[in-house]
């Protein structure tokens, strides 16, 4: 993705709580970011990028009206979705392995829990722009790469069918 800086990111914030839209506002404008696009659910998220792209979309998991899973797979199905590739930042108050599983296996790219910090949001946006991961596309799946490390495994190849890596190009959504 080809952005100078945080300042020209176009974010996508998806929540149902108004308090917490209204800090996750006051951080991301404190990093410089103006522009703000906000939705109080996943139904609402998906007509907005429909409307105007975003660069980054900041989700809640538990939401009511359409939740951040179902937002997520609407997102990835590159059928019916208006930004397939937009990355996602997890944001959620209810953090636990198997949620964590669960954020990774529906196509978030970074996970961040409540309570957040103008730190902690900027390292997961910062994480999402500079080292973005390849997509991946199987049969059961479609997102990034869900392997963070990238190790050259030398044994035999025990898959039936290897997933096919797309390179995330530069603007592309």
């Amino acid at each position: 993705m080809t952005i100078k800086s945080v300042q020209d990111l176009r974010l996508l914030v998806v929540e149902d709580n108004a308090h917490f839209r209204e800090l996750v506002r006051t951080v991301i404008r404190a990093l410089g970011v103006t522009d703000i696009v906000e939705a109080t659910e996943g139904g609402e998220a998906l007509a907005r990028l429909r409307e105007s792209p975003a660069d980054i979309a900041i989700v809640d998991w538990k939401m009511q009206g359409m939740d951040g899973f179902d937002f997520m797979r609407a997102l990835r199905d590159e059928a019916t979705s208006p930004a397939p590739f937009l990355p996602v930042i997890l944001v959620t108050g209810y953090m636990d392995p198997t949620l964590a599983a669960q954020a990774r296996d529906a196509g978030v790219n970074e996970v961040l829990a409540k309570p957040i910090s103008a730190k902690s949001l900027l390292a997961r946006v910062r994480s999402v722009l500079e080292k973005p991961r390849a997509f991946v596309r199987t049969d059961t799946y479609f997102g990034p790469d869900r392997r963070r490390r990238q190790v050259a495994y030398r044994g035999p190849e025990r898959r039936q069918n290897r997933p096919r890596l797309i390179p995330v190009e530069p603007g592309q959504r």
